[in-house]
């Protein structure tokens, strides 16, 4: 009883609710023998020329390390608005983490895996305080000369929204004074930037399941709503994008270009599924069909039981149609204005969505009328909370006087988790990932090694990832190409 009490006692002190937490964090902080053991009382404070920590469950993240790459809103010799032509982090460099062995983030809280999904969480932010990493997937032992970070951005929603309070809380008990920054707060603001104090209007979240089910940006709304005094009658929907992350990311659950005909181990939206295709609605989602961009269990697609999605423009078009059906249900009084992109995946297909959105705005009724005109802006606001993320960190670094005086931002490094195949309690797939109930089925307070964190490679990141990394976010693909050129 005595024992249970102190368990008890411990978990109320360190504001981590779940005693799997707890035996996480007693691991990384006192146990001298574990393989995540922190020597945290050694720890360098307040030393600048640490670099800045960038984490997020898979590439999507990359969005948020561009946009801070890039950024360039202040003068670098005083510190004060205005650009100069410089980039404002030029000598800060960066270590981003893709926890891509234990993604979708946002899948966990379907399968009621909340607590699995704080300890990953965790395990990043152990990952980034900690010196080790793997050279390859086939190491033995551990390299030991990573950096520390002080600073530390969670670019991820999901992450954000679940395990935020558990980070601040985890660090507040370690000793540390390491800033925090999560993309939710800084979506908010950012649509928030584009409304008048009185204005009434309806704003959209198109984020992972589990940032929706969290309630985290409808809470941070309400509450930045109040706080700022702003007056007029803002309605939110939000809209979980099952399958779009995935896509992006290329998990084979959700996307899988090998394939012709549909499949058992599918997790999308489908005909018959929890998240259904409605088939009175196949006119207007526009679904491209061409090169087995859906499955179809029949040659004639008018015919089809079996329907799955294998593109992510297809799944942004199922998921705008079904926000916008939910928007015309509700005959909102004000349009929609801008829709917060509540996942770091989403903004590499902001284009599309522009697309689907205007094709949507455009699209009539047979008697001639317009369908959701009435309920959208025809030019609606895109918010992606990466260039509020930028803005926060910029602050947070000036007011700490931590901006770095002799780093390179060339130096930044890129990290990636993979199933750990040295641990024979793992489950794959003959992809080599975990398998679906493997990864949504492990149980909480175990303490092993799941993962290994090996830096990008081509053998962890395939070649439609780099095309589209070169495309849409150069400067960041520069620096991963630097990046493996020392590696």
């Amino acid at each position: 009883m005595k024992i249970r009490k102190l368990i008890v006692a411990l978990i109320v002190v360190s504001g981590i609710r779940s005693y799997g937490q707890q035996v996480l964090q007693d691991s990384i902080l006192y146990n001298k023998n574990s393989f995540y053991y922190l020597d945290v009382k050694n720890y360098p404070k307040s030393d600048r020329s640490l670099p800045i920590g960038i984490f997020d469950s898979g590439i999507g993240g990359l969005t948020v390390l561009d946009a801070i790459v890039n950024y360039d809103k202040n003068n670098n010799e005083t510190m004060q608005p205005g650009k100069d032509g410089i980039i404002d982090f030029e000598k800060e460099e960066f270590i981003y983490l893709a926890d891509q062995a234990n993604m979708p983030y946002g899948n966990y809280s379907a399968e009621n895996k909340n607590e699995l999904l704080k300890e990953h969480i965790i395990k990043d932010v152990q990952f980034m305080l900690g010196n080790k990493y793997y050279k390859s997937d086939h190491a033995i032992a551990p390299n030991k000369d990573k950096s520390h970070i002080k600073a530390l951005v969670i670019a991820c929603n999901t992450a954000t929204a679940y395990g935020k309070e558990s980070i601040e809380a985890f660090i507040k008990n370690a000793g540390l004074n390491i800033k925090v920054i999560g993309v939710i707060d800084a979506g908010v603001r950012g649509a928030l930037e584009h409304l008048e104090k009185d204005e009434n209007a309806t704003i959209a979240v198109m984020a992972t399941v589990g940032t929706v089910t969290s309630k985290g940006y409808v809470n941070t709304l309400n509450k930045q709503l109040k706080n700022l005094g702003y007056e007029g009658d803002v309605q939110v929907f939000q809209q979980g994008g099952l399958g779009i992350a995935e896509a992006v990311d290329e998990d084979t659950a959700y996307f899988n270009t090998t394939l012709n005909a549909p499949r058992e181990s599918y997790k999308g939206p489908s005909i018959n599924g929890n998240t259904k295709i409605d088939k009175t609605l196949m006119e207007i989602y526009n679904f491209d069909f061409s090169n087995n961009r859906m499955l179809c269990d029949t040659q004639n697609t008018d015919e089809c039981q079996v329907l799955q999605i294998n593109d992510a423009e297809n799944y942004v078009r199922y998921h705008l149609v079904s926000l916008l059906e939910d928007i015309r249900k509700s005959k909102v009084t004000s349009p929609l204005k801008s829709i917060i992109l509540g996942c770091t995946h989403y903004p590499y297909l902001s284009n599309e969505i522009k697309t689907v959105l205007n094709e949507l705005y455009n699209y009539k009724e047979q008697d001639g009328s317009f369908r959701y005109q009435p309920y959208m802006m025809e030019n609606i606001i895109l918010v992606d909370p990466a260039q509020n993320t930028a803005k926060e960190l910029f602050e947070h670094l000036k007011e700490s006087d931590l901006f770095g005086q002799e780093g390179n931002i060339y130096n930044s490094k890129f990290y990636i988790s993979v199933p750990n195949k040295n641990n024979p309690k793992i489950k794959i797939d003959e992809t080599g990932d975990f398998t679906y109930d493997y990864k949504y089925g492990r149980i909480e307070g175990e303490i092993q090694e799941y993962i290994k964190v090996v830096p990008f490679s081509d053998k962890n990141i395939s070649q439609d990832i780099y095309l589209r990394l070169e495309n849409q976010l150069p400067f960041t693909f520069r620096l991963i190409k630097q990046f493996k050129s020392q590696d």
